[in-house]
């Protein structure tokens, strides 16, 4: 497959020529989203990463993804600060938090605020072609309900026991 690396390696995208989704992963750790570069781009779809939370905010508003991993810790503007950016500019987005500290009171309050799942790093590359696979489906579903005005059998009794599906209790 032939990706293009564009910009720094703060910042870059790579971008498949047939992909059409678009997935933002915002971690800190320069070794978590090159790894994330690489796993997704086998799905073919858009990926953008960025360093923290105000450059997520920057991208969004730029070109909203579809999907967003999520990182909780990181210097200035936390994880928790960004879901709640993220769903109240852009509630169609789907949010995945993948946090190394996980804890029962993070993932009852990112659930809360309308993240899609919760994710203990660390996360294999099946992980998180699954979580990003999945956040996806849920997206195209709400996004159909919302066009046809009805429930064609997968919904919120089904989303929801996805939510919190990857936690390690």
């Amino acid at each position: 497959m032939d990706l293009a690396l564009i910009g720094s390696t703060d910042t870059c995208k790579v971008m498949n020529v047939d992909g059409k989704t678009k997935i933002l992963v915002v971690d800190d750790e320069e070794v978590v989203r090159l790894s994330h570069i690489r796993t997704l781009a086998s799905i073919h779809c858009n990926v953008e990463v960025v360093r923290d939370g105000k450059e997520a905010l920057r991208a969004m508003a730029q070109r909203p993804a579809d999907v967003v991993l999520l990182d909780l810790r990181m210097p200035g503007m936390d994880g928790m600060a960004v879901l709640k950016a993220i769903k109240q500019t852009w509630p169609e987005t789907e949010v995945v938090i993948i946090t190394g500290y996980p804890s029962i009171e993070t993932a009852k309050e990112a659930v809360r605020l309308g993240a899609y799942d919760y994710l203990a790093k660390p996360v294999g590359p099946d992980d998180v072609i699954y979580v990003a696979n999945g956040a996806m489906t849920q997206k195209k579903w709400a996004l159909h309900q919302d066009r046809t005005g009805q429930d064609e059998g997968i919904g919120s009794s089904t989303a929801s026991s996805l939510k919190t599906s990857s936690f390690a209790y």
